[in-house]
């Protein structure tokens, strides 16, 4: 009857030990392989690759670039030239970066704590009606609210920055809220049942948490900003809307185009940063694969 081959008399299998007739096994080369430590994990790579980094900057140049070679070989008329020259177009363009900064940051500072303060318990009712006012203010066409406004306030800077910023709070505000409600209960309450007051849970866990959103409302806000400040012309408050509005009443079509392809670049280059921004500072904990 075949069975299982026995070691030979005087010969013990590997790792078997025999001390005092007792024979035991070594077991060290197992435990070896079962307390080895685990492999580390691999190192985070760069949140913003080169391509991010490059691309839109350099189709940037290229269109810009295309646009002054263009303009050199154009022929403009007297019309066109005192449009575009005696530093009309930096002037236009310098306006419009102001109204796109100033706005911006108006609208952070009144959506982002009116979206705090209307997740507190004591405010959650007046919620609604902040948010009525708010789709009410971007739901009213631009060009009829700058008319408005330009009727109470009188033409000027003043009456197109108020309405940039009107129309601009809806995508803040609205992602502060929801980026605050999304966030995990049970984490809160594990924040407040380790001792965090109100203002360390909110600082620390929940405002880090809703940052994605929040960042996603101000790049929608910043882009919103650029377009809306070419009306700001029609109150007075200059702008590349100007060269629009100069080259469509005047038929001249140097000046459309040069105004129309640097609101074009601008907004793409806020963007851009605005993306650059949204990576940088969302907190690697919410990073997938982290």
């Amino acid at each position: 009857m075949s069975g299982s081959p026995r070691p030979s008399p005087g010969r013990r299998p590997a790792g078997e030990h025999e001390v005092e007739g007792v024979a035991f096994r070594d077991e060290a080369g197992d435990e070896e392989e079962v307390a080895a430590p685990p492999p580390s994990p691999p190192a985070a790579g760069p949140r913003v690759g080169w391509r991010k980094l490059t691309f839109l900057p350099v189709v940037l140049i290229a269109v810009l670039l295309a646009t002054w070679l263009w303009f050199r070989q154009a022929d403009l008329d007297a019309l066109s030239q005192n449009a575009l020259g005696n530093g009309q177009v930096t002037k236009a363009l310098w306006q419009h970066v102001q109204l796109t900064v100033i706005s911006t940051f108006f609208v952070l500072i009144i959506a982002i704590p009116l979206g705090i303060l209307l997740t507190r318990r004591a405010f959650r009712k007046a919620t609604p009606f902040a948010m009525a006012f708010a789709n009410m203010g971007q739901a009213t066409p631009a060009i009829g609210l700058l008319a408005l406004l330009v009727i109470w306030l009188g033409i000027g800077r003043r009456a197109a920055l108020i309405g940039i910023i009107v129309y601009a709070v809806l995508p803040v505000l609205s992602n502060t809220i929801a980026g605050l409600k999304a966030n995990d209960p049970t984490l809160l309450e594990a924040a407040r049942g380790i001792g965090m007051s109100p203002l360390g849970v909110l600082t620390r866990v929940e405002l880090p948490l809703a940052v994605p959103l929040v960042l996603a409302g101000v790049r929608t806000a910043l882009v919103l900003n650029v377009g809306t400040a070419t009306l700001a012309t029609f109150g007075g408050g200059g702008g590349l809307g100007v060269l629009i509005t100069t080259g469509i009443t005047s038929q001249r079509m140097p000046v459309l185009v040069l105004g129309s392809i640097l609101t074009v670049a601008l907004a793409l280059l806020v963007d851009w940063l605005a993306s650059l921004a949204e990576l940088l500072l969302r907190p690697r904990g919410l990073e997938v694969g982290t």
